[in-house]
């Protein structure tokens, strides 16, 4: 029996069927030139064999009363038939079949009653290739945690050793963040841990005043209304593209700006353009919440935070944009900067995920401002490309969750000399989601231009 902590707990409670809260990914394997038809047929029939089930995967919620689900407890007869699954795409199985395919499977609920996960082998992919779309309760895995159990599956050079993404790893996980300190004497914990909570009010109060002050710092509830910002029906619409990292850093380098300044952009620029459609800008920037990973004490489970960013979507030049993007995460770079992994939780849980909660309350999210209009996450993945298998990984595109009020949300993740951007929506209140990924080009390749 292992108890849910508070925040993992929280994506169970709100859970219904219009906001489904889980995270995936889609990955997009090439087939070796000499492999059979039965290719996919046969890895799957293997997968099946795999029958020995890491901790996280033979979890289910356990229910011992009205309060909701307190605890996980190991589920003794998984059958792993239900788990993986094995599809195909209608002809002429191009991308836009895979993504119609995962966009209705990203819809549906995971089974309670069984380990919160699914993993579905999709077979018929254009170009000799094949597909893995695989989800999992956000109360058991963040973004970050999410990458991690996926490499343990792949190797960097083809093997014919099979590993289903299920399975207990012999070996850890590629480092994503750095080595993990050693841990302290209790009674140093202890002290620390009461300096961190003498230190928790001064740090909200830090937090408020620089929202309040800076014309770039952003506090929630200060977003304006948009038709991103109307509640969720239960189906979703997905839609992916890759970029080249090489013209992200060019643009990065010229403007003295990180990466992700840069993805924040594109974003804006993207936002603006879509809601230009119909009127539908508001006059007042639009506010992002940006998730931050936190330093991990275990391998499963969440640890993250958020910060707010004004994206400058009232700005037309997309440099200015840019400049104004950088100064608004400067804001909350500084807010965070030396603060305990408490503090930071509390900064997120004063800026981001408390108003989110709050606005899932029944008729508030109508009375009041959406806290912000959209998530936009940038996780980090491997540099090196990877296989499974025998079969080379060309693509890997996150496919995160809208939440209440939110009906946009962009996941970035890199991989190899890409970054992959994964965009899923509320398929009634995000109308033509495709089209934001001809506006993240026209906006990259703008500010390319102005350089």
């Amino acid at each position: 029996m292992t108890v849910i902590p508070p925040m993992d707990a929280m994506f169970l409670a709100t859970e219904t069927r219009e906001h489904p809260m889980h995270v995936g990914g889609l990955h997009i394997f090439r087939l070796p030139d000499d492999a059979p038809a039965d290719h996919v047929q046969q890895l799957y029939r293997q997968l099946l064999e795999c029958t020995e089930l890491a901790p996280m995967y033979r979890r289910k919620p356990a229910w011992p009363g009205p309060v909701g689900a307190l605890r996980w407890v190991d589920d003794d007869a998984i059958d792993l038939e239900y788990h993986v699954r094995h599809s195909a795409l209608p002809r002429p199985g191009r991308v836009r079949e895979l993504l119609a395919l995962v966009s209705r499977l990203h819809g549906s609920l995971l089974d309670r009653h069984r380990p919160l996960w699914e993993f579905h082998l999709i077979e018929g992919l254009q170009d000799n290739r094949f597909a893995v779309y695989a989800k999992v309760h956000h109360a058991l895995t963040d973004g970050v945690n999410a990458v991690r159990n996926t490499m343990r599956m792949l190797s960097a050079e083809p093997t014919g050793e099979l590993r289903a993404l299920w399975s207990p790893s012999p070996r850890p996980a590629l480092p994503l963040d750095p080595p993990a300190v050693a841990p302290a004497a209790p009674w140093l914990r202890a002290g620390a841990l009461a300096k961190n909570v003498a230190g928790l009010v001064p740090t909200l109060a830090g937090v408020a005043v620089k929202g309040l002050r800076h014309p770039d710092g952003a506090l929630p509830f200060d977003a304006p209304r948009t038709v991103l910002n109307r509640p969720l029906t239960g189906a979703r619409r997905f839609a992916a593209q890759s970029w080249s990292i090489d013209r992200i850093k060019g643009v990065a380098e010229r403007f003295d700006a990180t990466l992700n300044d840069v993805v924040l952009a594109m974003c804006s620029g993207a936002l603006r353009e879509y809601l230009s459609n119909g009127s539908r800008l508001p006059a007042k920037s639009l506010v992002a919440a940006v998730p931050v990973a936190l330093p991990r004490t275990d391998g499963d489970g969440n640890a993250v935070t958020m910060v707010l960013c004004r994206l400058a979507t009232d700005v037309a030049d997309p440099v200015e944009r840019l400049r104004r993007i950088q100064a608004s995460m400067r804001v909350a770079k500084d807010t965070m900067y030396g603060r305990s992994p408490l503090q930071l939780s509390a900064i997120g849980a004063l800026t981001s995920i408390g108003p989110s909660g709050l606005s899932a309350v029944p008729g508030l999210g109508a009375a009041v401002p959406p806290p912000y209009n959209v998530v936009i996450s940038n996780v980090p993945g491997p540099r090196e490309r990877l296989y499974w298998r025998d079969a080379g990984l060309q693509g890997w595109y996150p496919v995160s969750m809208p939440i209440e009020g939110q009906s946009l949300n962009i996941t970035v993740l890199s991989y190899g000399d890409s970054l992959e951007f994964g965009l899923i929506g509320c398929r009634r209140n995000v109308a033509h989601l495709q089209r934001l990924l001809g506006n993240l080009e026209e906006n990259l390749a703008a500010l390319e231009a102005a350089g």
